[in-house]
């Protein structure tokens, strides 16, 4: 559900900077109170996670169209909702200018959409309600279903609303509607099971890390060495490896795009403010999409295939590191400013 620069007008693309950049101020405000030296860590290696898992694209049976997991309700419950959209921005800003996954108009319309609407409304009005002072594993799952299907429909409706207003594509505004809600309700189940299958994975080896994600409180005295590990490897194989059998589909917005234009992507103006933006992101980027420019007249072949691999386990990793760097780098200077103050 990233979007692309092509959708927005830049009136609309500042717009959403500005609150996706007023949210990154308070959240940053708001974890420098309760962050502690295990809390840096785990921001590093569950952005790290999410990255992996966001490169794994999983087919929506019967469609034609894929989805991946968008892991913004995933960290809120983890994290809280402060430190998981700190998180996310890190992931959606390395995947913008590192890997022109999403465009840099777009940068502050994805970091909303994929992580204001999990971290600070689905989290707190869907799956603290559920799940409040009595989780078992039935509990977290029912609460992580459904807050990543309502974090999914508002995503996406964000993802209309924004193209609309901005009035630049064309696009029919009910005909984009009919196709982005009903794909994503697809996608927002698969997120939900797979959100509830780490969840409770962690519930059932460290549940005292939802439990003060949940209350606000440092991390302080509870070992997380072992669960950082595990997700650490985690993140290595599936960015490194599972990533390898990815859907080849198009995801649920460039399906949607195909179903109301016939195409996967629309054109960009060629000048102004998109055109800058970018030209800075081809220079930024180090692999567009994940691969390597591929140079003319070059065959699908098994040698082809094979370096597309290697270049695919090289985005993971790499990307996974800067995440995760930057959510530690992140921790770091809050931790730091915390204390001058």
């Amino acid at each position: 559900m990233h979007m692309a620069d092509a959708l927005l007008s830049p009136a609309v693309g500042a717009v959403m900077w500005s609150a996706s950049a007023f949210m990154t101020a308070y959240s940053a405000r708001r974890v420098q109170i309760q962050l502690d030296n295990r809390k840096i860590p785990l921001m590093g290696v569950l952005g790290a996670f999410v990255f992996a898992a966001q490169m794994i694209n999983f087919t929506i049976p019967g469609t034609g169209s894929s989805g991946h997991l968008g892991g913004g309700l995933l960290l809120a419950i983890l994290l809280g909702p402060h430190a998981a959209f700190l998180t996310m921005a890190s992931v959606l800003t390395v995947q913008a200018l590192f890997f022109a996954d999403g465009g840099l108009l777009a940068l502050g319309c994805n970091i909303f959409n994929l992580g204001f609407f999990p971290c600070f409304v689905a989290y707190p009005v869907i799956y603290k309600n559920i799940v409040k002072d009595k989780p078992d594993s039935k509990r977290l799952t029912i609460a992580s279903v459904l807050a990543a299907l309502f974090a999914l429909q508002l995503g996406s409706l964000g993802v209309v609303l924004q193209t609309f207003v901005s009035d630049i594509s064309m696009l029919p505004f009910t005909s984009f509607l009919m196709m982005m809600q009903p794909i994503h309700l697809a996608i927002g189940l698969v997120e939900g099971m797979a959100t509830a299958g780490v969840v409770s994975f962690l519930w059932n080896t460290r549940p005292e890390i939802l439990e003060s994600a949940a209350a606000g409180k440092p991390l302080a005295p509870i070992p997380i060495r072992n669960i950082l590990i595990v997700m650490l490897i985690a993140s290595v194989f599936i960015g490194g490896f599972f990533s390898w059998f990815a859907s080849e589909h198009p995801d649920g917005l460039e399906w949607s795009l195909q179903k109301v234009t016939g195409s996967t992507e629309l054109d960009m103006p060629e000048q102004g403010v998109h055109e800058k933006l970018d030209r800075i992101q081809q220079k930024t980027a180090l692999l567009p999409d994940y691969a390597f420019q591929e140079k003319e007249g070059s065959l699908p072949d098994e040698k082809n295939r094979s370096g597309s691999r290697t270049v695919t386990t090289l985005a993971g990793l790499s990307g996974g590191f800067l995440v995760l760097a930057c959510g530690v780098l992140i921790g770091l200077i809050l931790k730091k400013r915390n204390h001058t103050i």
